[in-house]
């Protein structure tokens, strides 16, 4: 018998709770501490949770993008196709950073289906447009 699981990407921080509340209004959803665990909290949304936000006072930022460093792990928010300008104005409205990242030395084009950002904390996400996703 499979034991049952679940998973949570994690990520740390040093001030946890305006991280948590910059992803729970940014993806719609809401901030409770994790049962049993101080130090955590869980944003979720309407289909469950989607993310957890740690306690880490020594937390760094990434150094991505810089070309001899990799971003190690980043999150992905999936958009209609009709919807990556308004997802990508909302994200910086609540705090995130786009980032002007470069392949080859050439500069990537704002024409994508993918727009590159930093949360507050200076974790590294992208906005991705894909068919298929529903628009609100």
């Amino acid at each position: 018998m499979t034991v049952s699981k679940s998973t949570v990407l994690v990520l740390d921080s040093s001030d946890p709770e305006p991280l948590a509340r910059f992803y729970a209004t940014l993806l719609g959803g809401t901030v409770e501490p994790a049962a049993g665990d101080p130090d955590l909290l869980l944003v979720s949304s309407p289909t469950g949770i989607v993310l957890g936000i740690q306690r880490d006072l020594g937390q760094a930022p990434p150094s991505w993008p810089r070309p001899e460093d990799s971003q190690q792990a980043h999150l992905r928010i999936l958009v209609a196709p009709d919807a990556l300008d308004e997802a990508e104005r909302e994200a910086i409205t609540l705090g995130a950073r786009p980032v002007a990242a470069e392949l080859d030395g050439t500069r990537l084009d704002r024409r994508s289906a993918v727009r590159r950002c930093t949360d507050p904390a200076g974790h590294a996400f992208v906005i991705a447009a894909v068919p298929g996703v529903p628009a609100t």
